[in-house]
This record gives C-alpha cells, structure tokens and sequence, in this order.
C-alpha cells in the first residue's frame, strides 16, 4: 500500500528534479528522500525516475502519470485532514433544526443563523418549521438536532433548553375597536371581549398566557374561535372576530387591518427556547447551543 510519505517524496523530486533540493525542500536527509522512491519503484514494479550520473535525472512515462495522480491524492489528504480539525473544532458538520413562526416574527431566526454563520461558515444547516411538541419528539428520536420552541414544564429525559428569547405581550384588534384609540389597554378594559386562541391544540402555551391575563384582572375568559397560529389569529382579530393576545412582534408581520396596543399592567413576557440533546456529541451541535447562549446570557 502506498503511504502518505512516498507520494510526498517523490512528488518533491518530480518537481525538483534533484534528489538534493528535494530532500532540502523536505527538511530531511537525501538518503531519506532516495530510499522512499527506491522503495515506491520496488512496490509499484515499474521504474519511476531516470537517474543518470551524467545527465539530470527525469521522470519516465509511468512516473509522469504517477507524479499527476500522486498531486490530486496528497490534495486529497490535504483536504482531508482540514475537514477534520475543522469538523473537530465544531466549525463543519450538518445540523437539522426546527422552529415555530415565531422564531420568524421575531427575527430570533435569522438573527441566530446569521451571528453562528459569521464563524462557522462550513457548518450546513436545515431548517424546518415544526410545532413545539413534534419538535420536542423530533430531538428526542433524533429525527432534527436542535430547536427554536415555546418552553415547557417538563421535556422528554433526554432533551433540554434554555430561554434564547424574551419579549412582552400585546393585544391585537381590528383597527375599528373602541380600544384602538387607546394608546394602551389595562387588563380589565378586557372585559367581556371575545377572544380568539392561538396555537390551542397545545397543551401548554397562549391558552395559559390568557387566562393569567383573565385571572390578573378578576373576570374568566372563554375563547370563541380557536386557530394553530397567531397570523391567523391576527387575520380574524383584522376582520372583527374578537381581540388575541400575542408576542410583540408579531405586529411586524405588518398585517393590514390589525390594531396593536400594550396591556400596560400586565408585565409577563413570552418567551422562545433552544431545544436540544442533553447528550450531544457533535461538535458542530455544540458549537450552535453555545452560541445561542451567548446571544442571550440571562
């Protein structure tokens, strides 16, 4: 089998033509040089080099053809070898992650992949929109590595996340409604309004997040109309169905139609989390969930 040394050895006296300035490019002794070559011929079977006391040495024509394949190889080991500090380092790999709209809304997203891209431009990334609970699953099984969620009580045994984002909580409404000429609204101008749930087939989630607000302000709530997203949500609010809680920036959608006002005594925040293995042994993965610590230490 050839080795890594021969083919770099004789690729220097290819070049040089001189077994000395080979040897001297190498930084070892000729006789190094010659006996790597000697011992590459004696493998192959066939004479690589022409040695002429009296005349320069040359290749002969199954040494021209080797030197060609013997450069592409070492390029290839050279390349190879870079890809693995590399994926060693977690600055290659692949990584597969999932995330709700809101990741989108809030421009987390983009604001993530571009600050981990800045430093792990080799690293590929798949994104998959995904809602939280398949994700959670997703992780678990392996199916995607991370995910940008709405946070949990509890998580599956082997997956865990921490809070990546953070933002306050207002109401949307058609740009009709009576509350619309308010600068802000107080919970309990709330009263009697019909709501309209976002993402109600969670068991965890904006259901809650409305009845604390209900809760706060001493009245029950009972939501009319129940849809998977708030830009659906806020599509009905538009048309007068009722009024929806949501993230501050989803009015960034900049949905036509739709009022959006601060609750100005209710101070809860919502909040996305980054979902991952707890034992993850990808250094690309690892890499990615440093960096989203980074981008919000708290």
């Amino acid at each position: 089998m050839l080795t890594h040394r021969q083919l770099q050895y004789f690729v220097a006296v290819a070049e040089e033509l001189h077994f000395s300035r080979a040897a001297d490019r190498l930084g070892v002794a000729q006789s190094a040089v010659s006996v790597q070559v000697q011992q590459l011929e004696q493998q192959l079977g066939v004479r690589l080099i022409l040695r002429n006391k009296r005349q320069p040495i040359a290749l002969t024509d199954a040494g021209a053809m080797l030197y060609a394949e013997a450069v592409a190889a070492l390029r290839h080991i050279e390349r190879a070898e870079q890809v693995g500090l590399l994926a060693a380092r977690g600055l290659s790999g692949n990584i597969r992650m999932g995330y709700v709209a809101s990741a989108v809304t809030s421009g987390l997203l983009s604001r993530l992949l571009g600050d981990f891209r800045a430093s792990h431009a080799q690293v590929r990334m798949q994104v998959i929109a995904m809602e939280t609970p398949k994700q959670l699953n997703a992780i678990d099984t392996g199916e995607i590595d991370v995910g940008l969620v709405r946070p949990r009580r509890q998580y599956p045994d082997g997956v865990e996340a921490m809070i990546v984002h953070s933002e306050p909580f207002m109401v949307a409404m058609p740009e009709s409604h009576a509350l619309a000429r308010q600068v802000a609204v107080q919970s309990s101008d709330l009263k009697g309004q019909t709501f309209i749930a976002p993402q109600f087939n969670e068991s965890e989630g904006f259901s809650e997040v409305l009845a604390r607000l209900a809760s706060a302000a001493g009245f029950p709530v009972t939501a009319e109309y129940h849809v998977n997203d708030f830009i659906t949500a806020t599509s009905l609010a538009a048309a007068g169905y009722g009024v929806v809680i949501v993230p501050e920036s989803i009015r960034l959608f900049g949905q036509p139609g739709v009022a959006f006002r601060p609750i100005s005594d209710f101070h809860e925040l919502g909040h996305l989390a980054l979902a991952y293995r707890k034992r993850e042994h990808s250094p690309a993965i690892r890499s990615f969930v440093a960096a989203a610590r980074a981008l919000h230490p708290e």
